[in-house]
């Protein structure tokens, strides 16, 4: 091994194949390995869907925008118990395969009466006559198509402030005028 110096900062090279010097691989670990995934249950939120659905139409080559008035709920797990307020919205994409591009932003109020933002973001995909069913409002097993989310969250609450860096993950399912996931603390 060479070492030198340039502008104060160390560097190190090694012996390549031929014995000729290269620079140390961005992608040596040094023996290190990223942390895998793990998730804690938070709770299951249950969102109701009771107001119209404002159909915007194709407003760009995206797909048709609609937005789908978030009315009420519940949310109620080892983390987080509380109510969902009737202010928020799913400001949704539907493209031409099919599929929902979620974008959701609601307040929730706990039980202690701390107020937390939460926005969303997924995606709904299935076959087309499944999806059908689903925008009807028929029961049909989620099992038969995907709904995923992200969650982040927003609290001036000292208790719920460890939310201000959390990342969540859900998997929902639609089930008439509301949906139902269960969420996951990214740990």
């Amino acid at each position: 091994m060479q070492f030198f110096r340039k502008a104060g900062l160390a560097a190190v090279m090694v012996l390549g194949v031929a014995g000729a010097p290269r620079a140390a691989s961005a992608t040596d670990t040094g023996g290190f390995e990223p942390p895998k995934p793990q998730l804690e249950y938070m709770a299951r939120f249950t969102v109701d869907l009771e107001a119209p659905v404002w159909e915007l139409g194709k407003t760009s080559d995206l797909g048709a925008r609609r937005i789908i008035p978030i009315t009420g709920g519940t949310f109620s797990g080892p983390l987080l118990n509380g109510e969902i307020l009737n202010n928020g919205a799913d400001w949704q994409v539907v493209t031409a395969d099919g599929l929902a591009i979620i974008d959701t932003r609601c307040l929730l109020k706990a039980n202690d009466g701390s107020l937390i933002y939460l926005q969303t973001k997924g995606y709904r995909y299935g076959p087309s006559e499944v999806l059908a069913e689903v925008a009807k409002g028929n029961p049909v097993d989620p099992n038969k198509y995907s709904f995923r989310l992200t969650m982040t969250f927003k609290t001036a609450s000292q208790k719920y402030s460890w939310l201000n860096r959390a990342i969540g993950v859900g998997y929902a399912m639609r089930l008439g005028k509301a949906v139902v996931y269960d969420a996951y603390l990214v740990k």
